[in-house]
């Protein structure tokens, strides 16, 4: 198997200290957080809707949609997203309300009810003006961060609330110890089971699992300044950081260590198009195939809850083609509802109403910026953003390119 191990160094030399890296937004009197997710069904007769929503503008017709469908189906047509959202935010607003933050949290989402755009008219209603975006995705990318901003910019023109109501967005927090620690302990925790059904350290392989992009997205992610051709841009970067780290924590209680490697799943789009691998499912059987190893740790390092993505990709088809293969399978469980990361929830809150208030950063990737630079993990076309240095150009490019095509501004 292709392994990258402990003493594998950063893809490329970053420079913690750059303004790239420590960008701080201004402390704001922020008066409303917007929680903001993918969104999920909420029963069979919303999945095709749903999938509808995730491929829109990719004229993608519905025989193809119900082949992901069907892994929704499975599970009752019902997304457990929503539900652990729901709880996660319950969790956060206890722990606000502990540290004397009185911030209400509005719930909406991408591509399902509750929208961002119902968040947004309810918080406007209630009379909030400065809001806060709270978002599930972890790392830079167009999908994990742009897009969310792009959602938040285009709800603003939608709503007519453009000029009225603002929305920041909190850092990536792929380094934030509230979220990685209790990776660290699934891990440690899964090792101790295999150990004691007698695997041998030197025969079980830790797989880190995250969601594939296409390369030219990958490629794209993070400032403009940053990109380097072939280096997976900021997205493969800080996963690749965060999995040392997760790794180097265990060298204290276990100092012979297994080998690790980064792979993908959850792959779309059309087959001639290039995107991250090695596929999860090829990694599993490939070690099959050579014999290095007899069991798998699985550890979803790219997700926050244990969504569809999560419960079928992985508990359903990786662990499938474990057991077909003879490798004793675990899956170490996302962060979620650990108290751990609803600290750090807050923290990122924390952060952007107190200058003064400690950022918490673990990797050796460094520190990430509140507002995201010019041309950040930017897209195939021009929308409105928020939180970026260049969101106001953005806002104009997008309205005169809507012009210009004959389409409402």
């Amino acid at each position: 198997m292709t392994d990258q191990t402990l003493s594998m160094p950063s893809p490329r030399a970053v420079d913690p200290d750059s303004p790239t890296h420590t960008r701080r937004g201004e402390a704001k009197p922020f008066d409303a957080i917007l929680f903001s997710s993918f969104g999920g069904p909420d029963g069979q007769d919303d999945v095709i809707p749903f999938l509808r929503n995730v491929t829109r503008g990719r004229g993608i017709p519905d025989e193809r949609l119900e082949e992901v469908a069907g892994h929704y189906r499975a599970l009752g047509g019902r997304s457990p997203i929503t539900a652990q959202n729901e709880a996660l935010i319950a969790a956060l607003e206890q722990e606000l309300a502990r540290r004397g933050i009185d911030l209400p949290v509005y719930f909406g989402n991408r591509n399902w009810a509750p929208y961002n755009a119902d968040a947004v008219r309810a918080l406007h209603r209630d009379g909030h003006r400065h809001a806060l975006g709270l978002v599930t995705s972890a790392y830079s990318s167009y999908s994990s961060c742009r897009q969310y901003r792009e959602d938040f910019g285009m709800v603003l023109e939608e709503t007519g609330l453009a000029g009225e109501v603002s929305i920041d967005k909190v850092r990536v927090y792929f380094n934030h110890p509230g979220f990685l620690e209790p990776v660290v302990d699934g891990v440690a925790g899964a090792l101790r089971s295999l150990s004691v059904e007698g695997h041998d350290v030197d025969r079980i392989a830790v797989l880190f699992s995250t969601h594939s992009v296409p390369n030219s997205m990958a490629e794209a992610s993070g400032p403009e300044e940053t990109r380097v051709a072939g280096s997976g841009g900021w997205y493969v970067e800080q996963h690749l950081a965060a999995c040392r780290w997760v790794m180097e924590q265990l060298h204290d209680d276990m100092p012979e260590l297994p080998e690790w490697q980064l792979v993908y799943q959850s792959r779309s789009g059309a087959p001639h198009i290039p995107w991250l691998e090695p596929d999860v499912n090829d990694v599993i059987e490939q070690i099959a195939a050579d014999g290095s190893a007899d069991a798998v740790i699985v550890v979803p390092i790219g997700f926050v809850t244990d969504h569809v993505e999560v419960v079928w990709d992985l508990d359903t088809e990786a662990k499938e083609t474990a057991d077909e293969k003879g490798l004793a399978f675990r899956r170490v469980a996302t962060s979620g509802e650990d108290p751990r990361f609803v600290a750090a929830l807050a923290d990122l809150v924390q952060e952007r109403l107190d200058a003064q208030f400690p950022r918490r950063v673990v990797t050796d990737f460094g520190g990430t910026p509140d507002v995201c630079g010019a041309n950040c993990c930017v897209g195939r076309m021009c929308r409105p953003t928020t939180s970026g240095v260049d969101s106001e150009q953005d806002v104009e490019r997008a309205r005169a390119e809507a012009l210009a095509a004959g389409e409402p501004s």
